[in-house]
C-alpha cells in the first residue's frame, strides 16, 4: 500500500484563495527538490494551469462522480509511488456540490487544510474554522490557514482566535503581488499572468515561515491501477487545437487518445497554423475564442484548413469554446459580431451573466459519458441535437449535442476517460 505525505485544501466557500495557497505549498516544496503531485477536484482547467506551473508536473482532476471513485483511486496510487508530496486543491466551499470536496477527502482518508478569506474579520475567523472542522466526524482535519491578512496585528487577532485544539497553520497576506487574477471563467491563463513564476515564488517564501513549510504526515493509499483501454484508435492521427483561445483541456482525455493507439498533434488557430493535412481527426476544445475572435476570423490559413478537412469528410469533434469557433458568427461582450469558420449554422453571442454551470451527463449507446458545462454565451442554431446531456444529480435537461457530417460539437466538455469506447467513436466518425 504506497504511503505519502498529502493534504486536501479546502476553504469555507468559493474565491478565498485556494488556488493561490495551493500553488505556493507546492512551489514551496519543489524549491527544496520534492516531487510534488498536485490535483483538482471537479471540472477545471484554469487553476490546474496554475498548479502545474507551481509543481513542474501535470494536474489531474479528481471527483467521484465525473471522474469516478475507482478512477481516482488509481491516480492516487500512481502518484504515492513515485512523489514527496501529493497536494488536492479543493473546489467552492468544503462541503459545497453532491459529491463535495469532504465527501473525497474522506473517501481517501486525507487531511483537510481549511483556507479562510480572512479579509473583514477577526474573531469570527475562530467561529469559521470550529465549523469547518466539526461539520463533519469523519474528516481528518490538519488545521486552519488564513489568506488575505492585512498585517502583523491582523494575523495576531487570527491565530488567537483559534479555539483549543485547532491547528493554526499561518497565513498570507493581502499583497497584490501574491494573488492570482481572474476573469469571467476563473483566474486568468497561467500563460497569461505576467510575472507568474516570480509571484509564486513571493508566495512560497511566506509559506516558509508558516508550519506548512514541513510535509504533513504520510497517507496511505490503496494499491490500485485501470486496466488498458482497447486500442481502437490505432493508426489514427488526431490533430488538437492547442494555444491561448483552445486550452480547456484535460490532461486525463489527451492520455486516454494515446492510450486508444492514436497520435495526437498540436497547432495553433491563433498563430494561423494549419491542420495537418495527414490527420484523420479534428479536436477543437473550449477556452477563450471570444478574446481573439477578430484574430481566428483574420487567420485565413487556419481557417481553410480547417474547412477542408471537414469538406473531405474528416471527423471534427468540438467542445464550447470550439463549437463557437465552427459557427457563423460569434459576438464579442462588447457587442461586436466577428465572422467564425461558418461551418456550423448558427450564431453565438457572449453576455456578462453567466449562462449555465452545471455537472453532465450524457447517454449514449455505448454507455454514459460524464463532463460538465461552464460558458457565457447563448446559441441561436436551427440545428437539432441528435442526444441532450442531463444535469449529474437532479436530471434535469443540460447541453445538447448536434451531429452534422462527422462533425460532433457541444458546449459539454467531456471527461473521455468514463467512457473510452464512446470517446473512440467520437473520433472514427461514430455516431453516438
Amino acid at each position: 500500500m504506497p504511503a505519502c505525505p498529502a493534504l486536501f485544501i479546502g476553504a469555507s466557500a468559493s474565491h478565498q484563495g485556494k488556488t493561490t495557497v495551493t500553488a505556493a505549498i507546492a512551489r514551496h516544496h519543489a524549491r527544496r527538490g520534492l516531487k510534488v503531485r498536485a490535483f483538482k477536484t471537479g471540472p477545471d482547467f484554469l487553476d490546474p494551469m496554475i498548479l502545474e506551473r507551481a509543481c513542474g508536473a501535470p494536474v489531474y482532476s479528481l471527483h467521484l462522480s465525473m471522474v469516478g471513485l475507482d478512477a481516482c483511486r488509481a491516480l492516487l496510487s500512481e502518484a504515492a509511488r513515485e512523489a514527496d508530496l501529493i497536494l488536492i486543491e479543493g473546489v467552492m466551499g468544503l462541503f459545497d456540490g453532491t459529491p463535495s470536496g469532504a465527501d473525497l477527502a474522506a473517501a481517501f482518508g486525507v487531511p483537510v487544510l481549511a483556507v479562510i478569506g480572512a479579509h473583514g474579520m477577526a474573531q469570527t475567523f475562530g467561529a469559521i474554522a470550529f465549523g469547518l472542522a466539526h461539520y463533519r466526524e469523519d474528516l481528518v482535519f490538519h488545521g486552519v490557514f488564513a489568506n488575505r491578512v492585512a498585517s502583523a496585528r491582523h494575523a495576531q487577532m487570527l491565530s488567537e482566535a483559534i479555539p483549543q485544539g485547532l491547528r493554526y497553520c499561518g497565513h498570507l497576506s493581502n499583497a497584490d503581488d501574491i494573488a492570482l487574477p481572474g476573469r469571467h471563467l476563473g483566474l486568468t491563463q497561467a500563460q497569461e499572468v505576467a510575472g507568474l513564476d516570480a509571484r509564486l515564488d513571493r508566495a512560497a517564501d511566506a509559506i516558509a515561515l508558516t508550519t506548512l513549510a514541513e510535509l504533513p504526515p504520510p497517507v496511505h493509499f490503496e494499491e490500485s491501477t485501470l486496466a488498458a483501454p482497447p486500442r481502437l484508435l490505432d493508426g489514427l492521427h488526431i490533430a488538437m487545437a492547442r494555444d491561448a483561445a483552445f486550452s480547456f483541456i484535460y490532461p486525463a482525455n489527451v492520455d486516454l487518445l494515446k492510450a486508444l493507439g492514436a497520435q495526437v498533434s498540436t497547432f495553433s488557430p491563433l498563430e494561423n497554423e494549419p491542420v495537418p493535412k495527414d490527420a484523420h481527426a479534428l479536436y477543437l476544445p473550449g477556452g477563450y475564442p471570444e478574446l481573439h475572435a477578430a484574430a481566428l476570423a483574420a487567420n485565413a490559413q487556419t481557417s481553410a484548413s480547417i474547412k477542408e478537412h471537414a469538406a473531405q469528410g474528416k471527423p471534427i469533434v468540438a467542445e464550447c469554446g470550439g463549437l463557437l469557433y465552427l459557427l457563423d458568427t460569434l459576438t464579442d461582450i462588447e457587442g461586436t459580431r466577428h465572422a467564425m469558420l461558418g461551418i456550423l449554422p448558427g450564431n453565438a453571442a457572449m453576455q456578462r451573466r453567466l449562462a449555465r454551470l452545471a455537472m453532465q451527463r450524457i447517454d449514449t449507446s455505448h454507455g454514459a459519458m460524464t463532463g460538465h458545462t461552464f460558458h457565457y454565451s447563448t446559441l441561436v442554431t436551427p440545428m437539432q441535437p441528435v442526444l441532450t446531456a442531463s444535469h449529474a444529480t437532479t436530471g434535469a435537461a443540460g447541453e445538447a449535442l448536434y451531429r452534422q457530417g462527422n462533425i460532433t460539437a457541444t458546449y459539454m466538455h467531456a471527461y473521455w476517460p468514463s467512457n473510452p469506447i464512446a470517446a473512440a467513436a467520437l473520433f472514427r466518425g461514430e455516431p453516438l
